[in-house]
């Protein structure tokens, strides 16, 4: 299964914060001059449940407000529409959809691959921060929207000494059975590279570090699953750690679930999800695929659309939701990204099968 749609499975029919008020005052930023004839809708691939909610609200309904363009949102996962569109792009056929809301790393495979059109000419590029530039990468095959990290989430009653500080604490016995990691490592290798006395500079040269990190932390026995196993495991109070996205620690504890988060002294991983557009499109639904991004990278889209995933935005003057501000999982100022590590999406797609294989035979060995 994909991983970037398990990465959101679990937040299935949870409700986005936020909602439609206030769209008919949101506006896209650049004019609509000499406009090419508007299609009846465009296709947006997207994540279900809460992702999708916000997503509609903050960005396809005031789009369709604006321009009359109505939004059809496919669900498909991003495995099964990726070859799909890359089949389309080599036989020179329209693509099944308009635009992809993909993670930067899955995007920075078919940007590789040119199935991706430039996005360079989109007018509001200059007012977003650098992280909307992919890493690694020439121009803007992608447009990055927001960023999110893998944080070390806990339950409170675990630790009352206070917050863990290192990933390290999780060797502590009393933890034998009680933390969870995703099933192939995710978010995880990077900080054990420096638990493990490694160097991120190494990466991905040397990660003998982070193996033996991992190696460690496999006496523990970690529990290994997804993201509705973590909730259900918290919920139960069968886990007291896990390493895990912040949206999905805080859906969990606006659920009910008592659970808080840190950004360990090693860092956590940084990463981020973007929008991209097949080549192949008629011209006149390529200008209006554009025109949607661009109007994503407008405040009023960001500020509804990321308020429902408490994710921090590409665009100068998002307000970070009140339970979130100078929260280390919600970045907004350069110190906030010292102990965030953020690796070049082409390495991560050059290596990330074999990291992935290595953790999974460390852990069934």
């Amino acid at each position: 299964m994909s991983i970037a749609l398990r990465r959101r499975s679990f937040l299935q029919g949870v409700a986005a914060a936020g909602g439609a008020a206030g769209l008919s005052t949101l506006g896209i930023t650049r004019a609509f001059a000499e406009e090419p004839e508007k299609p009846k809708e465009l296709i947006v691939r997207a994540w279900g449940g809460s992702w999708v909610d916000a997503l509609k609200a903050g960005v396809s309904d005031s789009f369709t407000a604006k321009t009359g363009i109505a939004i059809r949102h496919d669900l498909t996962e991003d495995n099964e529409i990726q070859p799909k569109v890359w089949a389309a792009v080599a036989q020179k056929r329209v693509p099944p959809i308009h635009i992809n809301w993909d993670t930067t790393t899955n995007a920075t495979k078919s940007a590789l691959r040119g199935v991706t059109e430039d996005l360079s000419d989109l007018s509001n590029l200059k007012n977003t921060t650098d992280l909307a530039k992919p890493v690694g990468l020439d121009g803007y095959p992608i447009v990055n929207t927001y960023g999110y990290v893998y944080v070390l989430a806990y339950r409170p009653a675990a630790f009352p000494d206070g917050p863990p500080k290192s990933w390290k604490d999780l060797l502590d016995p009393k933890f034998k059975g009680r933390i969870a990691l995703y099933n192939d490592g995710i978010g995880f290798h990077f900080p054990a590279q420096v638990a493990g006395g490694g160097k991120l500079e190494d990466i991905p040269a040397n990660m003998q570090p982070a193996w033996d990190f991992i190696t460690k932390i496999k006496q523990q026995q970690p529990l290994l699953g997804e993201d509705p196993d973590f909730t259900t495991w918290f919920q139960k109070g069968e886990i007291d750690a896990a390493c895990t996205i912040s949206t999905n620690a805080r859906e969990a504890k606006k659920n009910g679930i008592d659970i808080a988060w840190v950004v360990p002294e090693e860092g956590a991983k940084f990463d981020t999800d973007g929008l991209w557009i097949p080549k192949g499109l008629p011209e006149n639904e390529l200008y209006w695929a554009k025109e949607y991004i661009n109007h994503a990278l407008t405040v009023e889209a960001q500020q509804i659309w990321l308020d429902g995933l408490g994710l921090p935005g590409v665009v100068p003057g998002v307000k970070p939701p009140e339970d979130l501000v100078n929260d280390p999982s919600y970045p907004t100022k350069e110190e906030d990204f010292k102990h965030l590590i953020r690796i070049s999406s082409k390495v991560q797609v050059e290596n990330e099968s074999e990291w992935f294989s290595k953790f999974k035979a460390i852990m069934q060995g």
